[in-house]
Parts: structure tokens; sequence; C-alpha cells
């Protein structure tokens, strides 16, 4: 049997943050917290959202499908991580390491282009409202979402074939939170200098050309805003936009540490620390950041409750 056979039956063995650091209970304790606050606030989000007609604007519908990616995202890591140190069983099979990569990708580079989208989305807003219903019109939102979906699934799926293709002989243990590309070219037996540089251009496309977007986006904004004659005006754009530049700060940063950075900046520590970051943190903080601060969140959630809360209330 050749050493890839081997890696293809036996799989691999993620050795992530968890095995590795000094309290490692208390750890897995504070990752199950941050995985139930993000599907709780994410879920609470979509069905806010989706029920409250008065958000279904653009704004909204795009902010549904980055809490819907959040939900997905930290589902697609989250779990495995906690039962595999609760079962004391840090398996994962060959098919499910690229799945799980597939996924993580997908996911990601979604979240990746549609942060710039919803940039765009507040430019039109604040810069250009009169024509905000023509250029922003829910053609244009949903080809918006599905161009992200479709252009990070096929970016995804290249990556993870030819990820998966290199003979793993190095080792079995992926000393990562998930299947990553980074980490697990780092087991290949072979030489990866070409692939890590199509990883780097790749990155370069799906983080920093978004990232350029978004800035151009945020200094016309700045601009607009600062010559606003209301000052209830100003404070209202710029705590939209200061809501979804925190979300992108702490998306992106991660993002690009991993993916744009050479791997000689990289260890298996920080890596570890940066993943669990924007797998697990940040879809938990992104709906409150979204929620506590928009007062139309804020009321749609009342309203919501309150016709399905309260109606049973008062029938007992």
């Amino acid at each position: 049997m050749n050493l890839r056979n081997f890696t293809l039956e036996s799989g691999f063995i993620l050795v992530g943050i968890l095995d590795g650091s000094g309290s490692p209970e208390l750890l897995c304790v504070m990752i199950t917290i941050l995985y139930m606050l993000a599907l709780t606030s994410n879920g609470l989000l979509l069905l806010v959202i989706t029920m409250d007609v008065r958000l279904h604007v653009p704004m909204y519908l795009l902010l549904r499908q980055l809490s819907l990616i959040d939900l997905l995202f930290t589902s697609v890591v989250t779990p495995k991580a906690v039962v595999d140190f609760l079962l004391r069983d840090n398996t994962i099979s060959f098919e499910g390491c690229a799945l799980q990569l597939f996924s993580a990708m997908t996911l990601g580079g979604s979240e990746d282009l549609l942060l710039a989208f919803m940039a765009y989305d507040r430019y039109v807003a604040i810069c250009h409202p009169l024509n905000y219903m023509i250029l922003m019109s829910p053609k244009v939102c949903w080809l918006m979402v599905a161009t992200s979906w479709i252009l990070a699934s096929l970016s995804a799926l290249g990556h993870t074939v030819y990820t998966m293709h290199f003979p793993f002989c190095m080792s079995r243990e992926i000393r990562h939170l998930l299947c990553e590309v980074p980490p697990l070219l780092k087991l290949a037996c072979v030489d990866t200098s070409q692939y890590e540089l199509m990883v780097y251009v790749t990155g370069v496309i799906f983080l920093l050309l978004p990232l350029s977007a978004i800035s151009a986006s945020y200094s016309l904004i700045l601009s607009t805003v600062l010559h606003m004659p209301s000052n209830e005006g100003r404070k209202k754009a710029l705590v939209t936009c200061s809501s979804h530049l925190t979300v992108v700060g702490m998306f992106y940063g991660g993002a690009t540490f991993m993916y744009v950075l050479p791997s000689s900046f990289h260890s298996p520590k920080q890596d570890n620390i940066i993943s669990v970051f924007y797998t697990i943190v940040t879809p938990a903080l992104n709906p409150l950041i979204y929620s506590l601060r928009n007062k139309e969140v804020i009321g749609a959630f009342r309203r919501v409750l309150g016709r399905h809360i309260l109606p049973a209330h008062s029938s007992l």
C-alpha cells in the first residue's frame, strides 16, 4: 500500500486549539457558548428579516444572506471540534476533510464578496439616494447574491480538487482547527510552491480586491456624509456604516492572515487562534453588531415577537 492510499483509507487527525490549550475544558465551554449564541442570534435575525415586510429591502436582504452564511460557516467547524474533544476522537476521513475544505472555502469566499456588495449598497443609499431603487433593484440584489455563491463555490471546488490530489506522506496530523489549504499543504510530500503562489493570487482576488472596493465605497460615503446638512442624517449614516466596517475588519483581518500572508509568517498556534476568530467568534458577534445599534431591526424584533408571543400570553 503506498502512502497516498494509506491517507485515503485512514484519513487525517485534526489537532486543533482545544488539544493544545492549557485549559481545554474551559475553552470547550466558551466555544460551545459562542456557537449557541451564533445559532440563536443569526437564526433570530433570519426569522425577523424574513417575516417583517418592512425589512424586505436590499440592505436587509443582503444582511439575511450574511446571517445565513455565518450560520452555516460556524456549523461546518464548531460542532465537530466540540464533539471530537468530548469523544477524544479527532479523526476525519479523507472525504470528510475534502467536504469541510470545500464548504469552508465556499462560505468564506461568499462572505468576502457579499461584504463588498453590502458596501456598494450603502454607497448607493447614501451617495445616490434618488436612484437607489434603480441601482439596487431586487433583480440586482439577487444577482449580487448569486454571484457571491457561484464564484465562491467555483473557486472552492478548484482549490479542493487541487489540494486533495497531492500525496500526503509527511504526517496524518493537521495541526489546525479545520481542514484548510495552508495546513494541508504542509503535509504534502511534493513541492507545492507553485500552487501556494496560485493560492496567494486567489487570496488577493477574493480578499484584497473586494477590500479595495469597500475602501473606495466608504471613502466616497465619508465625503458625502461630511457634507450632509442634517446632524441626524449624518449620525444615522455613520452608525450603519460603522457596523458594517466593524464586521469587515473582523472577517477580512483573519482571512487575509490565513490566505495572503506568506507561509513563513504562519505558526500552528497563530493559525488556530485566527481560525477560531473568523469561524466561531465573528459569526456569533455579527448579528449583534448589526442589530443592537439598528433601530429598524430592533423595531422589527419587537413587532415579530409581539405578534407571536403576546397573543399566546393573553390567551392564558
